[in-house]
């Protein structure tokens, strides 16, 4: 007799596990940095203007965080009022806003990188980075197989 594979014996499917860890993780970063006036929109939209690189578009934020701008520019309004980002027209696109820290904000990043450093270590316990590592690559996979399912999706539609 057989045995199925570990990740068919989960009471979720895998993607559902994923969607209940993702939310579970949030939530513990999101209750670490409230002490620095952050909310869950304003704290991952800080760390992805730090990961993609200060002088991004508004555009490219709201894709790399995957979400629709009317929700982003609320959110760039609630950071620039706490004077952590300001937004500057593009000199090469007068419709495009690209995005820097503030000096403020730099210090706001800095806090918020230690809190989160601290929450990963205590996440990853008792995981190896061999783990991590195929954790990882497992999930930059996944999300290529559902690019591609989406635009499959999109080009079927057109038919």
């Amino acid at each position: 007799m057989t045995h199925p594979p570990f990740h068919e014996t989960l009471d979720l499917t895998i993607i559902g596990n994923m969607g209940r860890v993702h939310r579970l993780c949030r939530d513990v970063i999101t209750t670490a940095v409230e002490p620095l006036g952050l909310t869950q929109s304003r704290w991952t939209a800080l760390l992805h203007i730090s990961m993609v690189g200060e002088g991004l578009t508004q555009l490219a934020l709201a894709n790399s965080l995957g979400i629709e701008m009317p929700s982003l520019t609320r959110t760039l309004k609630q950071l620039e009022h706490a004077k952590l980002i300001t937004r500057q027209v593009a000199s090469n696109d007068k419709r495009s806003k690209q995005i820097y820290f503030t000096k403020q904000g730099r210090s706001t990043l800095a806090l918020l990188d230690e809190k989160v450093a601290a929450l990963k270590s205590q996440l990853y316990s008792g995981l190896s980075h061999k783990q991590l590592d195929a954790m990882a690559y497992a999930l930059i996979n996944i999300e290529k197989n559902a690019h591609a399912i989406a635009l499959n999706t999109v080009t079927d539609k057109g038919k």
